[in-house]
């Protein structure tokens, strides 16, 4: 199979890059990213692009599947129009790309409580990306909703502590739908789910998501 990539330097992304490298049932991974990946793979192809610039890589998405990792938060992203731009428009540009180019598969990373009408931006973007990835209709769509990520360099103190207070509440019985996942656990189950697709829309929830 040959995979495509996009936000491959993310937490996730980074994971799910060499989980593809090592996995036999890939041949080719084929990523966009802003900035250089920072290592190389006889099996990997990757292009720095510059995603307000679709003409200059519409034609360059072709593959089996296409997994999108890519998202910021409002803090890096520095105001809700640009992590709009990030999280919707850049993720909707490849996702239509990719439908164009005959890609008949697409992994898209989004978030538990994902909802179009919610009252919280964050969750209602999320919910706004999904329905927006639904309408192009994939022969085959896997929407990932996972919980708060164990992210192996996280380097914001309040992440830290949000995830060991779920950690903690999981280990008393409490918001066991909320129990944070490692980031390659993610990987690895997204790596198995690009490789065997199912016909439709498939959302999996938080558990689910779990490799």
């Amino acid at each position: 199979m040959k995979a495509i990539v996009i936000g491959a330097t993310g937490a996730i992304g980074q994971d799910l890059v060499k989980t593809l490298l090592y996995d036999d049932r890939y041949e080719t991974v084929t990523t966009f990213t802003r900035r250089p990946l920072g290592f190389t793979h006889p099996k990997i192809q990757s292009f720095i692009v510059d995603f307000n610039l679709p003409d200059t890589w519409y034609h360059l998405v072709q593959g089996d599947v296409l997994f999108s990792a890519l998202g910021t938060s409002l803090k890096q992203a520095g105001s809700k129009e640009a992590q709009y731009r990030v999280d919707h428009d850049y993720q909707l540009s490849f996702a239509r790309a990719a439908r164009e180019n005959g890609v008949p598969h697409m992994v898209l990373v989004s978030s538990v409580g994902a909802d179009s009408s919610s009252h919280f931006f964050y969750l209602q973007l999320k919910g706004l990306i999904e329905k927006d990835v639904e309408a192009l209709q994939f022969p085959s769509l896997t929407i990932f909703r996972p919980p708060s990520l164990i992210r192996k360099h996280a380097k914001r103190p309040a992440e830290t502590v949000s995830v060991k207070l779920l950690q903690l509440a999981s280990s008393l019985g409490l918001f066991k739908a909320m129990t944070p996942v490692p980031t390659e656990s993610v990987a690895r189950k997204m790596a198995d789910e690009g490789a065997h697709p199912s016909e439709g829309v498939e959302i999996l929830s938080a558990q689910e998501t779990r490799g």
